[in-house]
């Protein structure tokens, strides 16, 4: 590359003196015809464009050799060094211009040494057309540098992205071999309390079985939740799509959470679409989204308030329509958060920790619905909080 930077320069060079030497005979040929100052001007661009060529592309290259900015500030920095040297081209154009004009005025004056005016005119050309040369070359070289930033950003880019990759695959193995060790221990520690419960104790000691079978269970259900939630941000499942009705299957989730539902305090408005909302889905997975979505509300909603369950078919949009399933609580709680963040694994709306939730229900949702294909919303409005899937009929 070097190499190639010095024959360029020394070429530039040769130009510019071949150039000087036309331009001196031009200046000085007063009893020149038109059309031969004109052609002699011409050949005289020719060689002057090869040495703005060589020359400056190598001063550029010389001028920005240490210029290495920081990559989340390479565009500004570009535009600013581009507006720069354009500045810096536009003077010195100026001063070439303002030099060619007062050589046509002394040759105006000077009429009577001149044949015509020819000379003035070349002048005037030359410093146009250069002008012009000078402009392409810096733009030139500009996007060079713009392309070989892009080229570089993009391959940090890709590295960025397959790290992260490897990342979150590390994180989803880590959560499925943890779960997958607490599973084992903690069935046994479930078996063994339910033997307990079946043995003659003292009211105390019952007490404290109960205790130990209700919170074993839940830490049963969370381990689940976590190595359900891995094996599905991983893609190592498989999904047994299948025909489905969404009124119908509201209709199953509050059924099977009736007596939970009566001992939450909270009253279920629910209304049901009239069209067909069928889809296609996944039932299991769909169960289970519409049970968390629920599961959700009841565990953060402000207590005696109503708990909106909502299915309806959503217009038209391109070839299908959308089923949509959304749900609207009274939140018992300030939300000081984005949606980006409530979906994030054991991230909680109730700071405090007083409800009864582990953080991984909506994040089961959002990524559930994205592998069934569908889309995950939530919308905060002051305490009203609403949750919304949607599935193309």
């Amino acid at each position: 590359m070097r190499k190639r930077e010095e024959m360029r320069l020394f070429f530039g060079i040769a130009c510019a003196i071949l150039a000087l030497l036309m331009f001196e005979d031009i200046l000085h040929g007063r009893w020149f015809e038109t059309e031969e100052t004109l052609q002699e001007g011409g050949v005289m661009n020719l060689f002057l464009g090869g040495a703005v060529w060589g020359m400056l592309s190598f001063g550029l290259r010389l001028q920005n050799r240490r210029w290495k900015p920081a990559y989340d500030r390479f565009y500004e920095e570009w535009k600013q060094k581009l507006k720069k040297q354009q500045i810096w081209f536009g003077l010195i154009e100026l001063a070439a211009l303002w030099a060619a004009a007062m050589n046509f005025l002394y040759i105006y004056e000077h009429s009577w040494e001149y044949s015509n005016y020819s000379t003035g005119y070349a002048l005037v050309i030359t410093v146009l057309i250069q002008g012009i040369v000078c402009e392409i070359i810096l733009l030139s070289y500009m996007k060079r540098k713009l392309e070989e930033y892009m080229e570089a950003l993009e391959e940090i880019n890709k590295k960025n992205l397959e790290a992260a990759l490897r990342s979150e695959q590390m994180k989803v193995d880590l959560i499925s071999n943890v779960s997958h060790d607490l599973k084992t221990p903690l069935t046994s520690m479930v078996g063994y309390i339910e033997l307990m419960k079946k043995e003659e104790l003292t009211d105390v000691l019952g007490d404290y079985v109960e205790v130990l079978s209700r919170k074993a269970q839940k830490l049963k259900e969370m381990i689940d939740s976590l190595f359900d939630l891995a094996k599905t941000s991983s893609g190592n499942v498989e999904l047994k799509m299948e025909p489905l009705e969404m009124n119908r299957l509201i209709e199953q989730v509050y059924a099977d959470m009736e007596d939970r539902i009566a001992q939450s305090g909270r009253e279920l408005v629910i209304s049901l679409a009239e069209e067909n909302t069928g889809f296609t889905a996944d039932s299991g997975y769909m169960y289970r989204i519409c049970q968390n979505l629920l599961e959700n509300a009841l565990k953060y909603s402000q207590e005696y308030t109503r708990i909106f369950l909502k299915t309806l078919v959503l217009p038209e949009q391109g070839e299908k329509q959308k089923v949509r399933f959304e749900i609207t609580n009274t939140a018992g709680y300030r939300m000081e958060f984005t949606k980006e963040q409530i979906v994030e694994r054991f991230a909680r709306g109730d700071e405090s920790r007083t409800t009864d939730g582990n953080g991984l229900g909506l994040a089961i949702v959002n990524t559930y619905t994205a592998a069934l294909g569908g889309s995950f919303d939530v919308n905060i409005d002051c305490d009203q909080f609403k949750a919304a899937v949607e599935f193309l009929k």
